[in-house]
């Protein structure tokens, strides 16, 4: 059996691999661990459980709650709520732990279990794996006045609003947007922000009903957004995954703005404000090469990580850094928020459209994106082959011949015998048939 715990918490088809006595058992679990890492005195553990609308997200809230107060820690019940909200609330009302039930932009079946400690950060993977450790171990049950109690947290959303407004760089008076809330956590709270901020705002998606959420809509699918944008005149479109803690957008044109270009943009905004720390910023090995290219020639440094928003995260607190981000829209600005946070991402960009009066399109062509391909190739030992002379040589000779202007990328898959092959050049023409080759080599290896 593998480890648990995946890159971002516990994941799997709700009521199948995620049952509601796994999702019980880590609550107890997790109450046990984090309470042997408290300091001071002890006390009653408090935690804050959020999930986003899917109908298994009410199934597996009751199984956390119960597992949470039958270890002896009390609930707050935040309801539904973008991920980094939790993140957000955790650390703001003192909280001890922090759960987040959400299987991101995956499909409705899907769900997973988020984990945040004390101060709203993520936890280490050596406090994942004590927790893992401690499932279905004997403990002793408090009863009586030891159990603990659960209370719903109603101004929570109002809490997480403020939070974001207070964050806010620029007004976004005088700006239509779009925002597609993929039926998920932000149906309520993000609508209400960018209206508070001074947005004419146009909510997309966001009627949750339990079963819709991802469906055909969201960060994932942004075609629909497109044209939502187009036919209403809109200068911006805006799109979140089912948890909100990603961010896309769309020009006024209906183009999409990945990422990399809201990374450069906020970067470059914040620099111009004397608040990009070392003129820094993170990102990992999948952003585009032009995106690299825009941050040299803006006097910007770039730190690279491995693929995942945690290890961007652990970058930035060690380096101490500002802003940094992924392809995908998972963006964190450090000094706000302790996890990538959708809608946060949203009013930043949003804010440099409305101060600099420059509409998205022209700002996000300070990246000249590189056409990229990425190859799936099924292999019989993901590491030898990666490792082997023949792809290795060959990935050095392709990358010569490149030089600065183009790159390929081999990485194993995390969780399946697939090594990816990924190319930026010049040309589309080049980086298919550079892919290709490569993928050839690698399969024969």
């Amino acid at each position: 059996m593998g480890r648990l715990f995946g890159t971002d918490g516990v994941r799997g088809r709700a009521n199948d691999d995620l049952t509601p006595e796994l999702a019980l058992g880590l609550s107890v679990a997790a109450v046990h661990v984090l309470a042997s890492h408290l300091q001071g005195a002890p006390h009653r553990p408090v935690a804050v459980v959020g999930r986003d609308p899917r109908a298994s997200g009410e199934m597996l809230e009751a199984a956390v709650v119960a597992g949470l107060t039958s270890a002896g820690a009390d609930v707050l019940r935040a309801g539904i709520l973008p991920t980094p909200a939790i993140a957000q609330l955790t650390a703001d009302l003192g909280a001890d732990l922090g759960v987040m039930l959400s299987a991101s932009h995956n499909p409705m079946p899907d769900n997973g279990i988020k984990l945040f400690a004390r101060g709203g950060h993520k936890l280490p993977d050596t406090v994942e794996d004590e927790i893992e450790a401690k499932l279905g171990q004997a403990w002793s049950r408090p009863t009586g006045a030891g159990i603990g109690r659960v209370r719903n947290l109603d101004d929570a959303v109002d809490r997480y609003a403020e939070h974001l407004l207070a964050a806010l760089p620029h007004k976004l008076d005088g700006l239509r947007v779009v925002v597609d809330c993929a039926h998920g956590a932000a149906s309520r709270v993000a609508p209400l922000v960018l209206a508070r901020a001074g947005a004419e705002v146009i909510a997309r998606a966001a009627e949750p009903d339990g079963l819709n959420i991802n469906d055909g809509v969201g960060s994932t699918h942004l075609d629909g957004l497109a044209v939502a944008v187009r036919d209403a005149g809109a200068d911006v479109g805006i799109a979140h995954d089912g948890d909100a803690d990603r961010c896309l957008a769309v020009t006024a044109a209906g183009e999409i703005v990945d990422g990399d270009a809201i990374l450069a943009i906020c970067a470059l905004g914040l620099r111009e404000a004397g608040r990009l720390r070392d003129d820094t910023v993170v990102a990992t090995v999948m952003s585009n090469l032009g995106f690299h290219h825009a941050m040299r020639d803006a006097g910007i440094g770039v730190v690279t990580t491995a693929v995942g928003d945690r290890y961007v995260l652990a970058e930035l607190h060690a380096r101490r850094l500002s802003v940094g981000g992924e392809q995908s829209g998972h963006v964190v600005f450090l000094d706000h928020a302790t996890t990538g946070d959708g809608i946060l991402t949203a009013l930043q960009l949003l804010s440099r459209v409305a101060a600099t009066g420059v509409p998205l399109a022209d700002l996000a062509a300070v990246v000249r994106r590189l056409p990229q391909v990425l190859l799936n190739v099924p292999v019989a030992d993901k590491a030898r082959v990666a490792e082997s002379a023949a792809v290795t040589d060959a990935v050095a000779a392709v990358q010569r011949d490149l030089g600065d202007d183009g790159r390929v990328l081999l990485r194993p898959s995390g969780t399946e015998q697939i090594v990816r092959v990924m190319v930026e050049a010049p040309t589309q023409e080049q980086a298919d048939a550079i892919a290709h080759h490569l993928a050839t080599i690698v399969a024969a290896s």
